[in-house]
């Protein structure tokens, strides 16, 4: 997992601070899967995993914010942020940016989590330097113009009507403030409608200065690169534009601390006209810099991951009460979420809650056996593998590693580490995990009577 074979070794002096610095970080095969990272003077670091064998690659930036470095009036912005940035910079218009990866077959986008953003263009290898000119252009030459922030305004609050008209994924939002409330974690990424009518292009503007300097954005480029140019183009991007940062400025590291989750037996319940009752029935998880998580990725797998875990067995292959059940971990770097999901007709709610909870708690009393536990390993290894098998994926594998954990994992590690989980192990987290007071959210059309029981479940 962490650095090796350092090319050049950074030494302490003020000019040796102002060098870029290159390291190998995992060595390849045959040139193959070779990931190195170089960090320039003023902290932008630029990771690359060469894949020679493919005629395609993908470009991002990594940005280090979220929506949980929000305050409540700016809840929002992040992603309101991420909008913006496509709309226009001192040299392209918006119609010019998607015009331009849209000539050479491009597909370009992008996407805000709680603790990061992220923007990417995926090209034929030979376009690379025209998706790196773009997207580092749309990162540091961004008008941010008062017009545009109301245009796109009413684009983000529809984006908010969506996700309100689909209780599915609506019932996460308010899975995330059952378990957080009222904090940065626990409000919606998208915002809400008062916040979003709230935001003015000034309050965005020192909001992009504030989080978008070199030492909180990570440049990762995957596919058939080679790891020299893409640090040289981006460079000199940087440098035309004016972004390249202070000299022997450092990058931000990732984000620590310790946050306990203590919400438990709490119950949440959203009446929507809806046909089907939708329910998260969850506690809290790890945060995803635990050594811990492996095993509960397993356990997780073994729970609710796919057609042969207990949950989809249960509820839908032997009683027919959901079409979607499954279960789900969501890890922060200083907290974590476990929850197991459900949608059913309403009059099956608690059948449904009833079986889920009866099934953690067995497993939380006694854990799993080993066949299973053996199946969820195999089931865990082929899709880790299966996940990374496009440049898209490789270049958010080394993106987000870079970012949050500050360090690179090989494939080969990953399945190390998954193989590594033993029986105990799965046991020991179930205990912890599973045996937690959980807590509700519902969104439904459910009756009095009904809502009345729902405490029932948590009890």
């Amino acid at each position: 997992m962490t650095s090796r074979s350092p090319e050049t070794t950074a030494r302490t002096s003020p000019e040796a601070r102002a060098v870029a610095r290159t390291q190998t970080l995992l060595e390849g095969r045959d040139g193959i899967g070779t990931v190195r990272r170089t960090t320039l003077p003023g902290g932008l670091r630029v990771v690359t995993e060469t894949l020679p064998t493919v005629r395609s690659a993908t470009f991002g930036i990594w940005a280090h914010v979220g929506s949980r470095d929000e305050t409540p009036s700016l809840n929002g912005a992040t992603h309101y942020l991420e909008h913006l940035l496509f709309k226009g910079t001192k040299k392209r218009s918006a119609l010019d940016i998607s015009a331009a990866i849209d000539a050479v077959g491009g597909e370009m986008n992008a996407f805000t989590a709680k603790e990061f953003t992220c923007y990417y263009a995926r090209v034929l290898d030979n376009d690379l330097p025209l998706a790196i000119d773009v997207v580092c252009d749309m990162l540091t030459g961004s008008l941010i113009r008062q017009e545009d922030v109301d245009a796109e305004r009413g684009v983000i609050l529809e984006e908010i009507a969506m996700t309100e008209d689909d209780p599915g994924d609506c019932v996460h939002d308010l899975f995330a403030h059952t378990m957080l409330g009222d904090t940065p974690l626990g409000r919606p990424v998208l915002g809400t409608v008062d916040t979003i009518n709230a935001l003015t292009a000034d309050r965005i503007r020192r909001f992009h200065k504030r989080h978008y300097d070199p030492t909180h954005l990570v440049v990762a480029a995957a596919g058939n690169v080679d790891h020299h140019q893409v640090v040289r183009q981006v460079r000199a991007a940087f440098e035309k534009a004016g972004a390249l940062g202070s000299p022997g400025a450092e990058p931000v590291a990732p984000r620590a601390g310790r946050r306990a989750v203590r919400a438990a037996g709490k119950v949440e319940l959203l009446h929507r006209r809806t046909e089907q009752a939708h329910v998260i029935l969850g506690m809290p998880g790890l945060a995803r810099t635990d050594e811990r998580r492996w095993a509960l990725s397993v356990l997780n797998t073994a729970l609710g991951g796919g057609m042969s875990s207990r949950l989809f067995q249960e509820v839908r292959e032997k009683r027919g009460l959901a079409y979607s059940v499954y279960s789900y971990t969501s890890g922060f770097a200083d907290c974590g979420l476990f929850g197991v999901y459900a949608g059913c007709r309403p009059s099956q709610v608690h059948d449904v809650l009833k079986i889920c909870h009866e099934e953690l708690d067995r497993v939380a009393r006694g854990g799993l056996p080993e066949e299973e536990i053996g199946r969820a390993i195999g089931q865990l290894s082929g899709s880790t593998v299966l996940g990374v098998e496009d440049t898209g994926a490789l270049m958010h594998r080394i993106g987000k590693s870079e970012l949050c954990w500050g360090e690179q994992m090989s494939v080969d590690d990953m399945l190390a580490r998954i193989a590594a989980v033993t029986p105990d192990d799965v046991r020991e987290v179930a205990r912890e995990v599973l045996g937690q007071r959980p807590s509700l959210s519902v969104i439904g059309p459910l009756k009095d009577k009904q809502a009345d029981r729902l405490h029932e479940v948590v009890s």
